[in-house]
């Protein structure tokens, strides 16, 4: 047998490891939350996806736990064969209704609601506008579409109306504007006022993944474009991060768009419906986030990230600018990444360095994420980690 592949192989994991680029997976060993323990000892978490800290709530862990006694494991099916259960029906309905569109199809992984998206409603007559910074969902989705493709550099604008010029020129049937509502990596919100002005001149229309932004941002946490005040096409977004931390995705479309794409869309007819204790969960999360205490949870939220972010810059970290609870900590080189984020975790704080091909190569950094389940006191032992660490470092 060949061992030119393996060797390969093997080479290429020592190149990885050799540029600092190794991505070490570490084992939890509790439940999600702003404190987990890791390594048999407990250490504060910055890093989770966790915005509302519903992820271990005691109330979304039982509605999951409920939902999986009366409807089973799994369905053993796809949705159109014989995996549709009631509580699939429910869940579309409710996270339709607080998001305020017609309808809403449900996928296995939000990856998959990107990657199911292009293909079924444009062709080759069609052209699609991407943003430079997006998700690699969208990326892949976009590939797997026939519709010619566009590029504009992330959030600017007068790029995005001269690749919607280029392509209404080049006589598009229909054109989509493709955007994160809020950028994963980075923490930017979408300029989507601004996207609106420019699909209304050029008759586009627009698609957003709302992944890191549904639960809480905007009003009762509807996401980017209610933050903005303005409407959109397409959403697509998640139960993994906000809306209970589970996993699965959806995408929110006028009904006739949601039967189109239940027809067509490959991740959607080929894959196992949503486990119901995942949508349990998500059902409990999304009544959490749309009442009072999704409020107060939001408003905890927005003041930690204030905190956190005007600590940290007054310790001279080098941060990206915004108001999202993604907080990046840049630091360039991906070695460096690497060595700060173990010697926080010797000192109680699990976070992880990003580098290529997560992020560009050069642009390696420590992203940190609030949770509305963190206390001051967590942020303010978070800050006095990273400062320490990185002075010794030479970081700062």
């Amino acid at each position: 047998m060949t061992t030119s592949f393996y060797d390969r192989v093997a080479a290429e994991l020592v190149d990885i490891d050799a540029q600092g680029l190794t991505k070490p997976e570490r084992v939890i060993a509790s439940r999600q939350g702003p404190v987990i323990e890791v390594g048999g000892r407990q250490v504060l978490n910055f890093c989770a996806n966790n915005y509302l800290g519903l992820a271990g709530d005691e109330r979304v862990v039982q509605a999951g736990i409920e939902a999986q006694q009366r409807w089973g494991a799994g369905t053993a099916s796809v949705r159109f064969i014989c995996g549709t259960l009631e509580i699939h029906k429910t869940l579309e309905r409710a996270i339709a209704d607080y998001l305020g569109f017609e309808d809403t199809i449900l996928f296995a992984a939000a990856f998959d609601a990107n990657g199911g998206i292009f293909e079924p409603l444009f062709g080759a007559e069609d052209a699609i506008v991407s943003d430079s910074l997006n998700h690699a969902s969208i990326i892949d989705g976009v590939r797997l579409c026939k519709a010619k493709r566009y590029r504009f550099a992330n959030s600017d604008m007068d790029e995005l109306e001269s690749r919607l010029k280029e392509a209404r020129e080049a006589g598009a049937r229909n054109i989509v504007i493709a955007t994160d509502g809020a950028f994963s990596m980075d923490g930017y919100i979408a300029r989507l006022k601004d996207v609106r002005a420019l699909a209304d001149k050029y008759d586009a229309l627009i698609m957003v993944d709302d992944c890191h932004a549904t639960g809480f941002l905007g009003p009762k946490g509807r996401g980017s474009y209610a933050h903005h005040g303005v409407e959109v096409d397409f959403v697509t977004g998640t139960f993994g991060k906000a809306l209970g931390g589970a996993m699965g995705g959806f995408i929110c479309a006028r009904k006739a768009v949601v039967d189109l794409l239940k027809q067509r869309a490959r991740p959607y007819l080929f894959s196992n419906a949503l486990a119901p204790a995942v949508c349990g969960s998500s059902l409990e999360a999304i009544r959490i986030a749309q009442g009072d205490e999704g409020d107060a949870l939001r408003s905890q939220l927005t003041a930690n990230a204030a905190r956190y972010r005007a600590a940290m810059t007054a310790a001279g970290f080098d941060l990206l600018a915004g108001e999202h609870p993604i907080i990046p900590v840049m630091l360039g080189d991906a070695k460096l990444a690497q060595t700060l984020a173990a010697r926080l975790l010797e000192s109680g704080v699990y976070v992880i360095g990003f580098s290529f091909p997560v992020v560009p190569r050069g642009a390696a950094r420590i992203r940190t994420q609030m949770s509305a389940a963190h206390s001051f006191d967590h942020i303010d032992q978070t800050v006095a980690a990273f400062t320490t660490a990185g002075r010794e470092l030479g970081v700062i």
